[in-house]
């Protein structure tokens, strides 16, 4: 087995850690998961360092006793409702032998797309191309082997606040690993859970999570739109401890066990008997109202997600509808309550496309980002391989070496 890959996911409530590697026919087996409770996130950002860290530790031991392999480097994901994304647009002149356009030249043009004025706190995490126009001719997706004097880009530039990133990349660090990479975690979890036909024909895939709800929008096998909302499962479980007045842990049970999104989902309505908080008698909770403790906030979840899909402009767009992911999904209803909302087709996502290895244990919509973020891994690995054909060492590390680039400084 070569190529071995882990995926990080620091979430709100829990951090997964995924190792992966490709055998010699490039099929992919997953060899070890690691789940462990986190506590040192707020809304995708961290609050405490030594918490995360040992969240981190704690899933990455676990992996690595799963998979018998030493984990030295992980790549990361990274969330929160202090990422932004707009579109911009460069041109360059292709100067090349017979004016054919190289990779140097395209990634030349990305270099140009990335001069913008940037706040002093805010560093592009993502730059990814929408379409290229040479000589004044659009839709091309592909320009490498085009000929032309004058090429341009609209691209889309994802950016996130640099302490943000620094520090999870000092936890990381302080768990005893390096950074090889930091991925948007919607862009990651894209990987898992949809296929190339989805993304062509229009598709939003929303990823619920318990600190951040993650948006992005898909068309013509392209990334359109990307949003974070600052609501998802974690709120749930406060409006269920709040209006229930019981515990957190058992609010989240209750939420996981006997929940509903949505209240015409409701068949049977026995009631659900909790022990007494401190030796009071034992409390019994109706579904039904549980249910519409649930459903309010979910609810203003798809209404945000639906006015995020509107301002996109790709609403139209949509012909796949929507993809619901995270563990947020889980909550029984939640598809019925989505399609309700959003008017369009709804599915949940269940990471996909692994060969071999533990496939059971990670076909749940709580692993899609740490999936996608060892996807991320092996796609950027076999572009680096093919570029290292092409052109020097040096350009190579200058292109895939922005990670130490960003954290110099730390």
């Amino acid at each position: 087995m070569e190529n071995i890959i882990v995926g990080l996911d620091i979430g709100t409530t829990k951090t997964c850690a995924v190792v992966a590697g490709t055998d010699e026919h490039g099929k992919v087996n997953i060899l070890g998961v690691g789940r462990s409770p986190s506590e040192g996130m707020m809304r995708g950002v961290v609050t405490n360092i030594q918490r995360t860290v040992k969240s981190i530790s704690n899933a990455v031991a676990e992996a690595q006793a799963q998979s018998g392999v030493a984990i030295k480097s992980v790549i990361v994901g990274i969330a929160g409702d202090h990422i932004q994304s707009f579109q911009s647009r460069g041109v360059i002149a292709i100067s090349g032998p017979e004016n054919e356009v190289t990779q140097a030249d395209v990634d030349r043009l990305i270099e140009d797309t990335k001069r913008i004025a940037l706040p002093a706190d805010r560093k592009i995490i993502h730059v990814i191309p929408q379409e290229f126009i040479i000589d004044g001719q659009d839709g091309v997706y592909d320009p490498i082997g085009m000929s032309g004097i004058r090429m341009e880009a609209n691209v889309h530039i994802i950016t996130g606040l640099v302490s943000a990133a620094q520090n999870i990349y000092k936890c990381v660090q302080y768990a005893g690993l390096e950074v090889s990479d930091m991925v948007l975690e919607p862009l990651a979890s894209s990987y898992a859970v949809l296929d190339d036909e989805e993304k062509e024909v229009g598709i939003a895939l929303l990823d619920i999570g318990g600190g951040t709800t993650d948006l992005a929008v898909f068309e013509e096998r392209t990334i359109r739109h990307t949003a974070v909302i600052g609501i998802a499962g974690r709120k749930v479980t406060d409006d269920i401890r709040k209006g229930v007045g019981i515990l957190n842990e058992q609010a989240e049970r209750l939420k996981k066990e006997h929940g509903f999104a949505y209240v015409p989902s409701v068949v049977e309505a026995d009631p659900i008997v909790l022990p007494g908080v401190g030796g009071r008698s034992p409390i019994e909770i109706d579904k039904r109202l549980l249910a519409q403790i649930i459903q309010p906030r979910m609810e203003e979840i798809f209404e945000i997600a639906a006015l995020e899909i509107k301002r996109s402009g790709y609403a139209r767009h949509l012909s796949g509808g929507v993809v619901l992911t995270g563990g947020g999904a889980l909550v029984k209803g939640t598809a019925d309550l989505a399609r309700d909302v959003l008017g369009m087709p709804v599915k949940i996502g269940i990471p996909s496309g692994f060969s071999g290895g533990l496939t059971r244990e990670i076909e749940n919509p709580v692993y899609s980002t740490a999936v996608g973020l060892v996807y991320h891994g092996l796609k950027t690995q076999t572009k680096r391989a093919s570029r290292a054909e092409a052109r020097s060492d040096r350009s190579v590390t200058l292109v895939f070496g922005k990670m130490k680039r960003w954290f110099d400084e730390l």
